[in-house]
């Protein structure tokens, strides 16, 4: 089977054909032929066109019920996509007065290679079908990093989710421009970094960006984690540690049934769940052990042979803060981040006191709100990776701490699920009753009430205004 018969079984493309009349001077490019020499499902489509890009995906939106919107005004490029989001189209003008010159100005040869959307014969000018084969990411020209840097992020990107080695020269070329891959804008940095920690090989991701000698360019906070050593209850220096919790994060997401035990099947969904930036809950928590010990840098202190790191939670979560306006970065996924870097110790904190009381179960949730869940995912992976020597890393010590995990865990999933107890009394009734006027002793108090009626220590109205009364004394 050709690749244009390989292709006309997907259903962007027969929507994409009927729209367009059949298709003459359109050209189905980039991933989609490489999705489709690679035997993958095509769902996502590139369209490159001689004709109005914006016509053309408005027209293919209204044939398929779905919506249109401009994707990128500097790249001519419009976006149809499906209502369901089962399929999208981006439709991008032709770059120069032929296909063939539109391919010489694409990034890497297994992109650009083209096939006629009404059929014929495959147009691979740079032998991308070749390199595809034999496994190699290779640059189409001497200026594809110069023309756009963000290529720079996207080869790492690439070689690891699909598995490629960097070709030698491409490799060498990128290192010349590597200084450059913070210049494109912060979203376009952030979305080919989302499909970087979100694919299939983070970690070679990540490798693959220190091979390229762009991370100290596109994450400057992740670079300054090298060689910063750490205490005893560590055997890596800071930037180790980190890639190791990212390691072990992804191995809590291969097994939830050891980790999250019967409330599995609720963290898959939780961590499936769309979070902000076309990101997942789940890729927001491998970004979250990326830079949860960022502040650690800012922090260190070594005093009498003990290296301490005190407050670097808090600097963390500033220095995340400036990462993701640098990125651009909604607020959602900022507060996110910021709260996973904040909280990533509290619950090591309490490991000591298990089993917990409840209102130190009530404490927990209200202070990591809304990112309990997370973050407690997030505490697991840490543990997993502080092995030194000291008995806070011992077997029995991270046994413990798992131990502890699974049972907050699923009280943050029913604190998800339920909510905070619902208030046996009204603040204005209260401030009625004991005469005080609203402001923060009343938010205090309705606080307390909250924490007493979850420790199950206040059970009807009356009980509660009597505690409020004697906790006002």
């Amino acid at each position: 089977m050709t690749l244009a018969e390989t292709l006309s079984t997907s259903p962007p493309v027969a929507l994409t054909r009927r729209t367009l009349g059949g298709g003459e001077g359109a050209w189905i490019v980039g991933g989609a032929v490489r999705d489709a020499a690679s035997g993958r499902k095509v769902t996502d489509l590139d369209l490159a066109i001689a004709g109005d890009q914006a016509v053309a995906a408005k027209a293919i939106a209204r044939e398929g019920q779905g919506h249109a919107f401009e994707l990128s005004a500097e790249f001519a490029t419009w976006r149809a996509v499906a209502a369901d989001r089962s399929w999208q189209v981006d439709v991008t003008a032709l770059r120069g007065e032929t296909i063939e010159a539109d391919l010489a100005a694409r990034d890497f040869t297994l992109g650009a290679v083209a096939v006629p959307l009404d059929g014929g014969e495959t147009i691979d000018p740079h032998n991308g079908l070749a390199d595809l084969e034999r496994g190699v990411l290779r640059a189409v020209g001497e200026r594809s990093f110069a023309d756009d840097p963000l290529r720079l992020l996207r080869a790492a990107r690439l070689a690891a989710d699909l598995g490629l080695e960097v070709d030698r020269d491409t490799l060498a070329l990128a290192r010349s421009e590597a200084a450059r891959a913070g210049e494109p804008a912060g979203e376009r940095q952030l979305a080919e970094l989302r499909h970087l920690v979100g694919g299939p090989d983070p970690l070679r991701g990540l490798a693959l960006l220190d091979e390229l000698g762009v991370t100290a360019a596109v994450l400057p906070e992740l670079e300054a984690l090298r060689g910063v050593e750490q205490g005893p209850n560590h055997h890596l220096d800071v930037h180790g540690h980190t890639l190791a919790v990212l390691e072990r994060t992804l191995e809590v997401e291969a097994d939830l049934e050891r980790f999250a035990g019967a409330r599995a099947t609720e963290v898959r969904e939780l961590l499936d769940e769309p979070l902000a930036e076309e990101m997942s809950r789940g890729t927001a928590l491998r970004f979250g052990a990326i830079l949860h010990d960022v502040g650690k840098p800012a922090t260190r202190s070594e005093r009498d042979g003990f290296v301490g790191f005190v407050g670097h939670d808090s600097e963390g979560a500033e220095i995340v803060a400036a990462l993701c306006g640098r990125l651009r970065a909604g607020q959602r996924l900022t507060r996110h981040l910021q709260g996973l870097t904040l909280h990533h110790l509290r619950l090591g904190f309490l490991v000591h006191e298990a089993p917990l009381a409840p209102r130190r179960v009530h404490e927990y949730l209200r202070a990591t709100e809304p990112v309990a869940a997370d973050v407690t995912l997030l505490t697991v992976a840490d543990r997993l990776s502080a092995r030194g020597g000291s008995p806070l890393a011992s077997d029995e010590a991270i046994e413990a701490h798992l131990n502890l995990a699974r049972e907050m865990l699923a009280a943050a999933l029913d604190w998800r699920r339920d909510g905070p107890p619902q208030a046996l009394v009204r603040g204005d009734e209260l401030a009625a009753e004991l005469g005080i006027a609203e402001g923060p002793e009343l938010g205090k108090l309705l606080a307390e009430l909250e924490a007493a009626q979850y420790a199950g220590e206040v059970k009807t109205r009356e009980e509660a205004i009597d505690r409020a009364r004697r906790v006002r004394g």
